[in-house]
């Protein structure tokens, strides 16, 4: 049997989560290491199986991971995501600190499962891939890694950018309401989330990208830019599902 799983290590950060929790239909885990911990976020999501932090995982075993937000930088998370990448057998989804730690360690990159996900904003791929001065440099640059190192980046940003070294498209939805905390968060459960269900990463990342930003331009029916908050983007996924289908 295998199992879908959303890594996410000592985190209050219940987006992604929850968004993993919306959009499959499989089996989530979550490491936590204290009962307090394990008891809050049982009672918000009640849906959500845990595991305890303790516990050795065969993370071959597992269709899909995602894994980066608010997981930290010390050298418990870099062992944690060096031993995620040499033992996966399947793409990965990586952002926030999971990026940073990247990038601190850039001889990790090589070391990526083929068609992995990377979700960075402007400031993070300058971290991966040296300053840029430009968006156009950015994206070039984008085009170039991804190509080289078999991966899919999305460039997150006011049009972002997704590519895989080949094709490059341009997502159209979207607003500045997106630029919160937590946003990237929750792209993270959405792409993870489609990965679980079978859908190729590049589609993976697509559809999440569209649906992220649908669901935002959908919240402005109620809420303003200034007013919207990432868990009501979330409320709006299934909004968002059916103007995709209809």
């Amino acid at each position: 049997m295998t199992y879908t799983y959303l890594f996410i290590q000592e985190s209050y950060k219940r987006l992604p989560f929850l968004v993993f929790l919306r959009l499959s239909f499989r089996l989530v885990l979550r490491f936590k290491e204290r009962f307090t911990e394990r008891f809050i976020l049982q009672t918000i999501l009640p849906e959500a199986m845990l595991i305890d932090k303790k516990k050795v995982i065969d993370f071959s075993l597992y269709s899909a991971i995602g894994v980066g937000p608010a997981i930290g930088l010390e050298n418990d998370s870099l062992n944690i995501l060096k031993r995620i990448i040499s033992s996966s057998k399947n793409p990965l989804v990586i952002d926030a600190d999971g990026l940073t730690i990247l990038s601190k360690n850039d001889e990790m990159l090589s070391e990526l499962p083929p068609k992995t996900i990377l979700t960075p904003h402007p400031k993070e791929f300058d971290r991966l891939f040296g300053e840029h001065s430009s968006r156009e440099e950015r994206i070039q640059t984008a085009i170039e890694k991804a190509k080289k190192l078999d991966v899919i980046i999305v460039l997150k940003g006011n049009e972002t950018i997704l590519t895989n070294g080949t094709e490059t498209y341009y997502n159209t939805t979207g607003n500045s309401g997106l630029a919160k905390g937590g946003s990237g968060d929750a792209l993270t459960g959405i792409i993870t989330s489609f990965l679980a269900q079978g859908y190729t990463p590049f589609n993976a990342a697509i559809l999440g990208v569209y649906l992220h930003g649908l669901a935002a331009d959908i919240t402005l029916q109620t809420q303003s830019e200034e007013s919207l908050l990432i868990s009501d983007v979330i409320d709006n996924l299934g909004k968002g599902f059916k103007k995709i289908i209809a």
